[in-house]
């Protein structure tokens, strides 16, 4: 596997994108990256930026930055790609309003063809949104909202810092639906310290009751270089126990089944119908163009990442370069774990095909530990095995 990265500080990265060669049949996706954020919040360490942190960056900057990118994504690769699935993400998109996402909509189309039914999320925050967002979305041509809601408990919002009060999630996912999204997402995170089994299954309730068909959700991740991290090294937070989130984890499931809706990923559970097209895109292997600062992308066998700065990521562009920080080229042996990695976490399953003659010795064993059923040549997780699904991987790779 080769592997190209910029020179550290450097603004302009000396790494060219190499020649890449698109694979027919498989889903072709955008994701744009908005980096934008009116607070951080003390879990997160996505690349964003509040306005203290941006430097002069702005988003009409960011956006006229995009366009060039996007201009110079359809020029270089090696066929023009039907875009099926649209990705906006952040950081908070909603910042840039109905007239900047609809501009962000506008510059993929200028370069990239819609397919037909083409599916088009943007990510939201709650206190950023408004019925007239919702109708200004829908008739740019978004089909799709996720709301980061966290959780409908204040003392557990107020812990992850989130700034928008138990009942604006729900009200912001009403909206949505009432402005003609049939596709509304709540994101949920479960294991916050201070959480109880009672909060969480009061917020997957509520978030039930607002009538969406998707809901995603997350154990709390302390990652290192965050506030929460150094509230937790202090001895203010406690750790989040392992045993714990599996608890939480079932009994989500359990009141999220009940309430008619199936898991499809091991952290996304929907109403028939309502799954993400865009991340089963990635889950099966497919490709996208990755747009914005500190974006990944996948095409071909070639990976890549941007510059993450907003400045640095305009300037590139502005210089008639593609703002690559560095790409890494996937050989066999690491598509090969990565497949098995994506594709078990799926309720469709893992093709049995796709594995060695070795890897399908070790399946006896995980069916054995009641890790994995076999259905129709397919390996699924069983509802254990989802708790361990990581530990099943590493058990079934050579």
């Amino acid at each position: 596997m080769t592997v190209r990265t910029a020179a550290a500080g450097s603004l302009a990265p000396p790494v060219a994108l190499p020649a890449m060669t698109s694979t027919r049949g498989r889903p072709f996706g955008v994701y744009i990256h908005v980096p934008f954020c009116a607070t951080r919040c003390g879990y997160c360490d996505f690349n964003t930026y509040t306005p203290g942190e941006l430097g002069g960056s702005n988003p009409d900057g960011w956006l006229a930055a995009l366009r060039l990118e996007l201009a110079q994504a359809a020029q270089h690769l090696d066929v023009v790609r039907q875009v099926d699935t649209v990705f906006v993400g952040g950081g908070t998109p909603s910042l840039l309003g109905g007239s900047g996402l609809a501009a962000v909509l506008d510059a993929v189309r200028a370069n990239f063809p819609l397919a037909r039914g083409a599916e088009v999320t943007t990510e939201a925050n709650p206190e950023s949104t408004s019925p007239s967002l919702f109708a200004q979305l829908r008739a740019a041509g978004y089909t799709r909202v996720s709301l980061g809601m966290q959780s409908a408990v204040p003392h557990v919002l107020a812990a992850l810092d989130r700034t928008h009060s138990p009942g604006r999630a729900l009200a912001a996912a009403r909206e949505a639906r009432a402005a003609g999204f049939d596709h509304v997402n709540l994101d949920l995170i479960y294991g916050t310290p201070g959480e109880s089994d009672d909060d969480l299954l009061r917020s997957a309730d509520m978030a039930v009751e607002a009538g969406v068909d998707h809901v995603s959700a997350y154990a709390l991740v302390i990652e290192e270089g965050t506030a929460m991290a150094r509230r937790v090294r202090s001895g203010e937070l406690p750790t989040p126990d392992d045993d714990v989130l599996a608890r939480r984890y079932e009994l989500l499931d359990a009141r999220l089944a009940a309430a008619g809706f199936d898991w499809y990923e091991v952290s996304n559970w929907s109403r028939p119908g309502g799954e993400c097209r865009h991340n089963i895109g990635y889950w099966n292997g497919g490709e996208w163009w990755g747009a914005g600062p500190g974006a990944h992308g996948f095409v071909g066998t070639v990976r890549w990442w941007n510059v993450k700065h907003p400045n640095a990521y305009a300037q590139t562009l502005t210089d008639g370069r593609l703002p690559v920080a560095g790409y890494e080229r996937l050989d066999s042996a690491t598509m090969h774990i990565e497949d098995v990695m994506l594709r078990v976490r799926l309720r469709d399953g893992l093709p049995l095909r796709v594995l060695t003659d070795s890897e399908r010795r070790r399946v006896e064993t995980a069916v054995a530990d009641g890790l994995l059923t076999r259905a129709a040549e397919r390996l699924v997780l069983t509802d254990r095995g989802r708790l361990l699904a990581d530990a099943v991987v590493r058990d079934l790779l050579d």
